[in-house]
């Protein structure tokens, strides 16, 4: 009955009646206005012929399909701590979802580190290096809490691209606002300190053996060249890990709402792709482990890694490194073979201590002939040297070995012997310090295209280290963003497995949908790396 029926019914009408019929009417004018009737209408229209057993869930179903699109609410973080014990940022991004506020997603990142041995001293170095870290994490939670939650507030968790513009744009407001910070800094550090002039040593008349031409017995240094010193350290904007980490969980929580896989979403955001392919990264498993933290003399060969061609799918590639480590250990085991005590890498790896490098590629080449595992074509080795760790910069040269120590031009040989005498070495990863640019071009114009350099430390490229020639493309991210490689470690660990298994489970979900690309292992084009 109308409010003006009702009135004609009844003489008098009370004010709690009269609130009551307004009420009523702005009701109605609400629903109509926003098609509720008509909705409610259809579904249930729909429901006499479909018959579902979960009404109730057949109902929210259907009136989930007109809820507004979720929006983050805010963004909050916390000090956790990663894989390896240290410090690390969590993000967690919070969404108005059907008119409710839920954490969605997360994504956990872990600040700048060098990787800690066990049973070494704590140095003075590794403590500023904890400390650092500790600043990055704790700037990156400030900046989290006060900055990037307020910004993104009501954003559309779906829009990449805008997303990471705003995240970009803040922090390169951040990194010039301390740029100019620490020039303001270092000018008035400038003007308040006043160098004296030092002292006037008399002069030393020259001796007979200086008028002569000086010391023979040091001939033979004037013809090494000197060592290029090293670059000082990039510098680091403290907080900047915050961007990296919300970018991440933005886009988990995006992948959530909208219901495919974080690599799908990811390959969607990228620029459209002629084919619609899908290509999985090589994974680079790590199999042995010769380096500095090995007990052995030898600190050249930080890990060997197998490598294998697109016809082997991941599983096979697993199993077949399995099986080597197997019988690399039985090898170690025997009594002919002089190695060092064999452990478990950092890495997830065999860890040897070995004399010289040709032992540990002796090991890897006999084992695969015992397994008549086709090493040399369909599974090639890739060597990461870890050269930067290995110069000794009082005496400007490499420590290959425990007393045996070779200039940069040295090193060049002994590589171009390595890779004649073991052709299945297609990829040497950081076999310089990035300051050796002249040595990375000699060393790629002597091995030409049997071998591909490749520059793990090329993500953070200084001027000089980018102009080089013979380096490749950097480190990226992950599967949808046309990585070549993928490094993992070694086959050890709970939370390194996870990645081999997730890679797995790629791989299988991609082939039965029949967009799985295959990749031909090819060394004359330079390759991205994700580590």
């Amino acid at each position: 009955m109308s409010y003006k029926g009702f009135l004609g019914c009844h003489s008098k009408v009370s004010k709690g009646d009269q609130e009551f019929y307004d009420l009523k009417n702005k009701a109605a004018e609400y629903y109509r206005s926003n098609g509720v009737p008509e909705k409610i209408e259809g579904v249930l229209n729909e429901m006499i012929f479909h018959k579902p057993n979960d009404i109730y869930g057949y109902l929210a179903n259907y009136f989930t399909r007109f809820s507004c699109t979720p929006v983050i609410s805010k963004i909050t973080g916390r000090v956790v701590y990663d894989g390896r014990g240290l410090t690390a940022i969590q993000a967690n991004v919070h969404c108005i979802i059907r008119d409710e506020e839920k954490m969605v997603c997360s994504a956990v990142m872990g600040g700048p580190y060098d990787s800690l041995s066990e049973g070494f001293a704590e140095s003075r170095e590794t403590v500023c290096n904890s400390d650092q870290q500790q600043l990055s994490v704790t700037t990156a939670l400030n900046w989290i809490t006060e900055h990037l939650s307020p910004m993104l507030q009501g954003f559309n968790p779906t829009d990449q691209t805008n997303l990471d513009k705003l995240l970009s744009d803040f922090f390169m407001a951040r990194y010039l606002e301390d740029k100019k910070r620490c020039e303001t800094e270092e000018e008035e550090n400038r003007s308040e300190t006043v160098p004296e002039a030092p002292p006037q040593a008399p002069p030393t008349p020259a001796s007979n053996k200086d008028k002569k031409g000086g010391d023979k017995g040091k001939k033979g240094n004037s013809t090494e060249k000197p060592l290029i010193p090293a670059d000082p350290p990039v510098p680091r904007l403290p907080g900047g890990l915050a961007v990296g980490v919300v970018s991440l969980a933005v886009a988990k929580t995006a992948s959530r709402l909208i219901g495919v896989p974080l690599y799908t979403h990811v390959t969607s955001i990228r620029v459209q792709q002629a084919s619609n392919k899908i290509y999985l990264p090589m994974p680079m498993i790590t199999i042995l482990s010769c380096g500095k933290n090995s007990l052995g003399k030898l600190n050249l060969l930080d890990e060997v890694i197998l490598l294998a061609t697109s016809s082997q799918r991941v599983r096979q590639v697993i199993c077949l490194s399995l099986e080597l480590q197997h019988e690399m250990r039985r090898i170690l085991n025997g009594s002919g073979c002089k190695a060092g005590p064999v452990g478990i890498s950092e890495e997830g790896s065999l860890q040897v201590g070995f004399e010289r490098p040709e032992q540990a590629l002796d090991l890897v080449t006999e084992a695969c002939a015992n397994l008549k595992l086709p090493l040399g074509s369909d599974l090639r080795l890739a060597i990461n040297c870890a050269a930067h760790c290995l110069m000794d910069y009082t005496r400007g040269r490499y420590e290959v070995m425990s007393g045996c120590q070779k200039s940069p031009d040295e090193l060049v040989d002994l590589y171009e012997g390595l890779i004649h005498k073991y052709p299945s070495i297609t990829a040497l990863i950081d076999p310089f310090r990035k300051e050796d640019v002249e040595q990375w071009e000699r060393l790629a114009s002597v091995i030409g295209q049997s071998c591909c350099l490749i520059a793990d430390a090329a993500s953070n490229p200084c001027p000089r280290w980018g102009d080089a020639k013979p380096l490749p493309q950097g480190v990226t991210r992950a599967i949808g963003l046309g990585s070549f490689f993928l490094k993992l470690g070694g086959l050890r660990g709970g939370e390194r497995m996870d990645k081999y298994n997730r890679l797995m489970a790629i791989e299988e979900e991609l082939e039965q949908e029949g967009i799985l690309g295959a990749r031909e292992l090819n060394l004359v084009k330079p390759a991205a790396v994700t580590s």
